[in-house]
């Protein structure tokens, strides 16, 4: 697999933080995209509940700046696949096929949770791998160090608890 250099990733990641500072006097983070989206959608169904709701007047569901964020990551993805001749449609990756299996409802059962508990964990902490991650360490926060850490540590120790407890 080729891959592009860290260092102008980083570079390009630095750049757009900034931009994030001067247009929207924001930091880069998009884990609130998601509470807006559940609410957006419930809101379909109960749309009175959700304007009574303090979380959802705190995080008013709405498409945002976070929420076109999570839009550019995924287009940025595939054009960075396409550039870097990598991008390859498949349902289940060949290390999770080689340990668990090539049944592709598994394997979206298992992407489905993980993605609860991190949104879950996200929302409990009060912001996600790029709020902490990108925007909390860019500004030398030690709150986003720790929680950097924090994400490594675990997910680390996750992965090789599953791959070596379930995995064959």
């Amino acid at each position: 697999m080729r891959s592009w250099s860290p260092y102008l990733v980083g570079a390009g990641i630095g750049v757009l933080s900034w931009l994030a500072f001067l247009l929207s006097n924001k930091p880069i983070g998009c884990s609130a995209a998601f509470a807006r989206t559940s609410g957006m959608i419930e809101k379909l169904f109960r749309a009175e509940k959700v304007r009574e709701n303090a979380y959802y007047k705190a995080f008013v569901p709405e498409i945002d700046w976070e929420w076109m964020l999570v839009v550019g990551v995924i287009i940025g993805a595939f054009i960075s696949a396409q550039l870097a001749g990598t991008f390859d449609l498949r349902w289940v990756p060949d290390r999770f096929a080689q340990a668990f299996g090539d049944d592709p409802l598994a394997r979206l059962a298992v992407a489905l949770i993980g993605g609860i508990f991190m949104g879950f964990g996200a929302r409990w902490a009060n912001g996600c791998t790029s709020g902490h991650g990108i925007s909390g360490t860019l500004q030398l926060a030690v709150s986003g160090w720790i929680a950097a850490a924090c994400f490594f540590i675990a997910g680390i120790a996750t992965a090789m608890f599953i791959y070596r407890v379930f995995g064959t």
